[in-house]
């Protein structure tokens, strides 16, 4: 076991990193999550998920309000996404005691591959606004959206904020700038239920979590920054990173437990 000084300087480096990526395109839990489960193979993974969730509230609502200050935020759709996010995450959390969140792992596999494929192609994809949706039709998607990707994200997880930004470009026509921005304020509703539902039911790192949380905010704060600077381009090109990474590690994960 190595020494606190060493473990929490791990931590903390995996949380700033996880905290840029987070910041721009989501999937920072490819990062925090391993780097938790590496430090303490021997905990509970409720515990460790708590943990992170606790990490990661922080850096996202600071990228939150960082995007705020410079994008148009389109709150028409993001308070009432939020809020079935909010109420999809609570029951998510629940619903691993009934099913095990391993049987998503194929179906979550191909489409987060169907995505990798239609951003390839669809070159302009996110890049530019689209046509804009009049009427009650965004308000619908984006309780859909926001109660489907919220459940999803408190019983599983992996990739929420990349779906997130995907489905508001496909479906409400927004470039991938504003999708990433509306897409944070989801994700620190999820997070904030997932927590609410932790702190009731399962122990928490306290302290883990507070260093994490430091160092996942300056990651934030630094993630978009870049975001906010290089535009809708730089979001989509670090979008197809992420989700290729979230591609590989699921197919690492599905061969390794099959052999």
């Amino acid at each position: 076991m190595p020494d606190i000084d060493s473990l929490f300087f791990v931590l903390g480096l995996a949380a700033f990193f996880a905290g840029l990526v987070d910041a721009v395109v989501g999937g920072g839990g490819l990062i925090q999550i391993p780097a938790l489960f590496a430090a303490f193979p021997t905990t509970t993974p409720a515990t460790l998920f708590g943990t992170n969730k606790l990490a990661s509230v922080v850096g996202t609502s600071s990228a939150a309000i960082q995007y705020g200050r410079r994008v148009a935020i389109p709150w028409r759709v993001a308070l009432p996404g939020a809020a079935a996010a909010f109420v999809g995450s609570w029951f998510g959390a629940k619903a691993v005691a009934y099913l095990p969140p391993e049987v998503l792992k194929p179906l979550i596999l191909a489409l987060l591959i169907t995505v990798a494929i239609y951003t390839f192609w669809r070159k302009d994809f996110g890049t530019g606004a689209g046509k804009a949706i009049s009427g009650t039709r965004p308000l619908v998607l984006a309780i859909v959206i926001g109660a489907g990707m919220g459940f999803y994200d408190g019983f599983f997880g992996p990739g929420t904020g990349s779906f997130l930004i995907f489905l508001f470009v496909r479906c409400l026509g927004m470039d991938f700038l504003r999708a990433s921005v509306t897409a944070k304020i989801l994700n620190v509703a999820t997070n904030v239920a997932a927590i609410a539902f932790f702190a009731f039911n399962v122990e928490i790192l306290w302290r883990i979590a507070a260093v994490m949380a430091l160092c996942n905010l300056s990651g934030a704060v630094v993630g978009s920054r870049l975001a906010l600077r290089h535009g809708a381009g730089f979001v989509r090109k670090m979008f197809l990173f992420v989700v290729c990474a979230l591609i590989t590690k699921m197919l690492y994960d599905l061969i390794a437990s099959a052999v």
